[in-house]
């Protein structure tokens, strides 16, 4: 894998490991890759897991990691809108390089994305986390996937996701042209009637001049 040279032995050679670990054993409902070009930034992408207020959502982020690292903690950030995080803002977890105090040089790149997950379905408070309605984060669930689709590194590091929303929004929109399909009818109902009315009216005044032509004659 290219990589940026200045990185340390010690931080590449972990940082190896921890992908073939992470490919071994996935992390539930998350993916995450290095850059092609800086093992030290790695990117990650979060679906929201079935029965929470992120369910059908793909939330990306990254992971910036110290030269340091396995010693030192990495910087996490949130970069899709999600109702949990301010985006593009460094996350202050107990995982992250907010708290070095707490920083084990054993946790691996599984070990922080397993805690950043169950963070986020928590409703704690932290330095980066923001408060939103529950209608709000199904709203910025459902809208993840295009907004994902304009980030020119997601669709480099994710193909198989890339794939995978472009058919799910190819599956929602005949579902909205039929649902909308569906509506027609009873908007036009209306003009129906207004047609049935002007024939009754036309007809009346046919009848009309009839009978009073026919009364001339006698």
């Amino acid at each position: 894998m290219p990589q940026r040279t200045g990185v340390p032995i010690t931080a590449a050679k972990r940082l190896k490991m921890d992908r073939l670990q992470l490919a071994k054993d996935p992390v539930p409902y998350i993916v995450a890759e290095p850059l092609p070009s800086n093992i030290l930034e790695w990117h990650y992408v979060v679906m929201g897991p079935p029965g929470s207020l992120y369910t059908g959502g793909y939330y990306h982020g990254k992971l910036v990691f110290p030269k340091e690292y396995p010693f030192k903690a990495p910087s996490i950030y949130m970069l899709t809108p999600n109702g949990r995080f301010k985006t593009s803002t460094r996350l202050c977890l107990s995982i992250s390089d907010f708290h070095p105090d707490t920083w084990n040089p054993g946790w691996s790149v599984s070990t922080i994305l397993t805690g950043l997950l169950s963070f986020m379905l928590e409703t704690s408070a932290t330095l980066g986390s923001i408060e939103t309605t529950d209608k709000m984060k199904s709203i910025y669930a459902r809208d993840s996937g295009a907004y994902n689709l304009k980030d020119k590194r997601f669709k480099e590091l994710f193909p198989t996701l890339v794939e995978e929303i472009e058919e799910k929004i190819r599956c929602t929109v005949p579902e909205e042209t039929q649902a909308v399909t569906e509506a027609v009818p009873l908007s036009t109902q209306p003009n129906s009637n207004m047609i049935n009315l002007a024939v009754l009216v036309v007809f009346a005044v046919f009848a009309y001049v009839v009978k009073f032509m026919v009364q001339s004659l006698q």
